[in-house]
């Protein structure tokens, strides 16, 4: 799931990812042009009362980026909720959100 919110002056938006829980047994990253792909960066926490992984980034409005869910450090999971999808390089498909 992806919501977004953009601030009251209206300079960024932030968009909010969620995977369920059963995503992932220890650990999910959202990456993507936002932060260069590094999953370190983009570690994702479990909520608990939710039961969903969570994470959130800032970013320009106006602006498209792609991105994707990686599980576990080894398992690539794609957002059913993106705005569009893209190829990529590895035969598969990258996530679009636009803020």
């Amino acid at each position: 799931m992806i919501t977004k919110k953009i601030s009251p002056k209206g300079n960024s938006v932030r968009v909010t990812f969620e995977l369920p829980a059963e995503a992932a047994a220890e650990t999910v990253a959202v990456v993507g042009d936002f932060n260069e792909w590094n999953a370190e960066k983009g570690t994702m926490k479990l909520d608990k009362k939710k039961n969903v992984w969570k994470a959130g980034v800032s970013v320009k409005p106006g602006n498209t980026f792609q991105f994707r869910y990686v599980a576990d450090g080894d398992k690539w999971i794609n957002d059913e909720q993106a705005d569009s999808f893209v190829e990529n390089e590895f035969f598969g498909e990258n996530c679009v959100v636009e803020a």
